[in-house]
């Protein structure tokens, strides 16, 4: 392969991962479950909720699956610019808020979700579709804390490092409706809640910070993330009071598994990233590679887990040949963090993809892509980029320095600079991220 056409494979690769995530098909698998659960019960009526990227098409394949006489009213929260022209019966209403600051249209539709679903009772069946984003879309501030408390906290810990897992210990925590409490605000309504995984081991109690699962999180943990990235300090007045009066007692903690809330609520995994890895899988095998998919838990500094990856590509380009086959093709899964020191524009996969190409600069037969599955890395337009051995010396050639610009955090920039962007616009689904490695011996 030349190295246009290796880039063209691998960003067919990628595609491939996100079809197979792809929110609505994966909803409609379970549709009937939700139809026999409404029939069984005797229910009568459904109030969809749905918020996260994939609120869209997650709640158009849900609405597609209910017959039309049964009663349903509902609330469809999204990011911005995730709606387009989306049609729904008159009884949901489509909004759209911030994502991932969290922001005052964001705050006012969970108030109109949290009035909804109390207004629910024995006879209702409350159908959660639940995506990744969500736990910044739907904020609702806890008595003390204020939405620009959460949005400082949030902005904090992201640019401090921290992974989704401990940013949504803390949010959880400063929250109405995270951790568990928006099953408790349906009580004693039947709820099932459909879950696009977007975090490491698919745990319900993280994805968008749990709305409808018990919490495993305490204060005293929520406490232990901001004392880990010392911004015990730092965060507002009334995020440190809150957690602190938990913690002492002062103040019940979300609910656990022993609640009785939760013998109504069933959380079932609709599509996840091991999903989305299978299927590349597939593709890459269909474009003549051996392929494997080691692990969909990868987590760390965008950095450290390019020079890893750097470190096994380039051990097995030096080993690698199998007659009749193209080359070796490694898909990984998982979401690394980034702490910003420069004032740059970028996000984790674009800076994971700029010091992996610093680490094969000026190697034949290597093209990696990192890239996230709902078509954004952090505050851009791009899911990623693809890079290869020529990428590095290309750049300095047209008087580009990679050093710098990973120095200030301004990935995106240089890969705009460079030509190597992945750009697909919004996916409509969410499933962390994938890293894609083509090793073709020479």
């Amino acid at each position: 392969m030349t190295p246009a056409e290796r880039k063209q494979a691998i960003r067919d690769i990628f595609e491939a991962g996100i079809r197979a995530a792809e929110p609505g098909g994966s909803v409609r698998e379970f549709m009937p479950e939700v139809l026999n659960t409404y029939r069984e019960k005797n229910l009568k009526e459904i109030v969809l909720i749905s918020f996260g990227k994939a609120a869209v098409p997650m709640a158009k394949a849900a609405i597609e699956g209910l017959p039309g006489e049964i009663p349903l009213k509902g609330i469809v929260l999204a990011k911005y610019g995730h709606v387009k022209d989306a049609a729904f019966p008159a009884s949901v209403q489509v909004l759209e808020a911030g994502h991932p600051i969290p922001d005052e249209a964001g705050e006012r539709a969970a108030q109109e979700i949290l009035g909804l679903v109390a207004g629910a009772d024995e006879g209702s069946l409350v159908l959660t579709l639940i995506s990744g984003g969500g736990s910044a879309l739907f904020a609702v501030p806890a008595d003390g804390v204020s939405l620009a408390d959460k949005q400082d906290v949030t902005s904090l810990l992201l640019k401090s490092g921290a992974t989704i897992d401990e940013l949504n210990v803390v949010r959880k925590h400063i929250s109405r409706v995270k951790g568990g409490q928006l099953a408790k605000a349906a009580y004693p309504a039947c709820g099932i809640s459909l879950v696009l995984s977007d975090v490491v081991g698919d745990h319900l109690d993280v994805i968008a910070s749990g709305p409808t699962a018990p919490d495993r999180t305490t204060y005293d943990d929520a406490l232990g993330v901001l004392k880990k990235y010392d911004l015990t300090g730092r965060v507002p007045a009334g995020v440190l009071a809150r957690l602190q009066a938990g913690s002492s007692g002062l103040m019940p903690d979300t609910p656990k598994k022993d609640d009785p809330v939760f013998g109504n609520f069933r959380n079932i995994v609709v599509a996840n990233n091991q999903k989305a890895a299978a299927a590349a899988q597939q593709r890459a095998f269909e474009h003549g590679f051996v392929a494997v998919a080691p692990a969909n838990n990868v987590q760390g500094e965008a950095r450290v887990i390019a020079g890893r990856f750097a470190s096994a590509v380039i051990s097995t380009l030096k080993r690698f040949k199998v007659p009749g086959r193209q080359g070796m093709c490694f898909i990984y899964g998982g979401e690394t963090t980034v702490t910003v020191k420069g004032e740059g524009t970028g996000g984790r996969n674009t800076e994971l993809a700029l010091a992996f190409a610093l680490k094969v600069s000026g190697i034949d037969g290597i093209t990696f892509l990192s890239g996230g599955t709902d078509g954004t890395d952090g505050p851009t337009d791009a899911a990623g980029a693809i890079v290869d051995g020529n990428t590095i010396p290309d750049a300095r050639a047209k008087g580009i320095d990679p050093e710098e610009y990973l120095g200030r955090n301004d990935s995106y920039s240089f890969f705009k600079e460079a030509d190597g962007l992945v750009i697909t616009g919004p996916t409509g689904t969410n499933v962390m991220d994938l890293y894609i490695a083509l090793i073709e011996a020479s």
